[in-house]
Formats: C-alpha cells, structure tokens, sequence
C-alpha cells in the first residue's frame, strides 16, 4: 500500500472508531502481530499465538431442517444423522485429521461395535470409517455451546431498550425522522435540511447545464423538469447544480455520516435519487463508493 493510501486509511479509520461503527478488537483469538527484519532485508512476520492453544473456541455452526421422509427416524438415527451431517459439511476440516465427536446421545458411543445394523446404519458407519474420530458423550444440560441457538432465550430486553435510547437522540439530532412500526420496529427517514436547500436554490443558476434545463422548463410544458418557486426539480428530486462542492457534500453525507454506515454504490444511488438528481450521479456514486479506503479494506 502506497503511503498516501496508507494515511488516508488510517484517518478513515479513526472516524469510523470516534463514530462507534468499529472498535479495537477484544476476540480471543487476537494475537500480536510483529514484523522483524532479517539479514537480507526481508521481513519475517511473527505471531505469538501461545494464548491461543489454552482454550477452546466455537467457530462454526450447522443446522438444517429435516426432510419429509427423517420425520420418522427413530431417536437414534436422529442423532446419527446429524454426526454424518457435520462431517459432510465440515469434511475439508476434518479428512486426515484427529478429532473426537461430542453428543448427548450415549448409545452413540457403542455404534461401531454392534453387530445389528440397518442398511441406512450401515451406510452412515462405512461413511464414518473414513475419519479418525472417535465419539465421546456430553450431557446435553452440559452442551450449551451447541444448543445455544435452538433455545429460547429468557433474557429481558429492558437493557437493549436502554441501549438503544443514546443512539435514539443521535439520529434525532441528525434529522433523521423515526417512526415506530406495528412489529415494534423503527424506521429512519432522513429529511432534507433546510440549509442545503436554500443554497442549492441559490446557485443553480451558476451551473450552465442547469440554466438551460431551466429554460427549457420555462418553454416548455411536456419537460421532466419543472419550476417551483424559481428552483428547478425533476419530478420530486431536486436538481443539483456543480457549484461550490454540493454534489460532494451531499455524497460524503450519504457515505460517511453517523446513520449512513458506508452503504455500497446500488443502494447509496437508490437513496440519493429519492431526492436528488444531477447529469451522470450513478455513475459518479460509483466513483465516490469505488474510492472509499474503509470500504476497500473490508472487502479485501
């Protein structure tokens, strides 16, 4: 990375984390990071990961809904099922490793042993013998990591409606109209402020593209463009003139404000065209968004 990108990076950054949208990492799995330099120039990169062996980490979750005819499986095979459905889905972890499988259910444990087994039984086991693995029994009051997601929580929401006030006044502050839906959902309306208003109305005429959309206006009826107190709209958006930065302004507003959260090029064009318009705005929404440092560093 180029040192100007390497500054530009670093200050956007830095608004993002005095905007609260990032934090410094707090994960378990973090680990400093050191680059040395050898003898050659080069650079060697050095991680202390001795922190990380000591505990045990969820990194993925499963789970699917069962098929009409697994309905009528018997307990056993359930549970069956369900070992041969995570070493499918996670095979590229597991093939030629060493690995213990973890279930509530205890029979599962003498499963290699038995000498009764249905063709599906007998499938799963052929399936089963290509890993080393062996399956251990955890209670299921025990396994809380795994059953975690499927239980209902008895949590009260009070403290997340407490949370939610500070962030509340914020948009207020911004403009930002809310509304409260049935579903208890809110709805963040953003509302055009008076002051850019006015001062778009008193420069469009200092564009000249602008100045001739208004005269056509003027002369003719059948235009999409139309005036309203002497400002220049095209239907319900309002026509921006390339004068004093606004189209920027309004752009770096829609971008990197507080409730904006650096929306991508489609979706930041559909917002903006709810209230505005200018000759070539996508293609120069794309261009904005294309630039972002911050955006091109979570992508990556």
């Amino acid at each position: 990375m180029a040192p100007v990108e390497l500054r530009e990076l670093k200050a956007q950054l830095q608004e993002l984390l005095e905007k609260g949208f990032i934090r410094p990492s707090v994960s378990p799995w973090g680990a400093p990071v050191l680059f040395v330099k050898k003898k050659d120039g080069t650079l060697r990169l050095c991680i202390d990961y001795r922190q990380l062996n000591r505990h045990g980490r969820v990194i993925a979750y499963a789970s699917r809904q069962l098929r009409s005819h697994e309905v009528n499986y018997p307990v056993h095979d359930l549970e069956l099922a369900a070992v041969v459905f995570a070493l499918k889905i996670w095979r590229h972890y597991l093939y030629g490793e060493t690995f213990q499988i973890f279930t509530d259910h205890k029979s599962l444990r003498y499963l290699l042993s038995q000498r009764e087994l249905s063709l599906r039984q007998r499938r799963w086991i052929e399936l089963l013998k290509d890993y080393d693995c062996t399956i251990e029994y955890h209670p299921g009051k025990a396994n809380v990591v795994a059953d975690a997601l499927s239980r209902k929580s008895y949590t009260s929401t009070a403290h997340i409606q407490a949370m939610r006030l500070p962030n509340l006044i914020q948009l207020r502050a911004l403009n930002v109209q809310l509304t409260l839906e049935q579903d208890g959902a809110l709805l963040a309306t953003l509302k055009l402020r008076p002051m850019l208003l006015d001062r778009i109305r008193r420069v469009q005429d200092k564009d000249p593209a602008l100045v001739r959309l208004i005269e056509r206006a003027r002369s003719d009826r059948d235009s999409d463009f139309e005036l309203r107190d002497g400002t220049l709209w095209m239907g319900q958006r309002l026509c921006v003139p390339d004068v004093d930065d606004l189209r920027r302004e309004i752009l770096e507003e829609a971008h990197m404000a507080a409730y904006a959260m650096h929306p991508g090029s489609t979706k930041m064009y559909n917002t903006l065209k709810q209230h505005f318009w200018w000759p070539g705005m996508k293609k120069q929404v794309a261009e904005y968004v294309s630039r972002c440092m911050a955006c091109r560093r979570v992508k990556i």
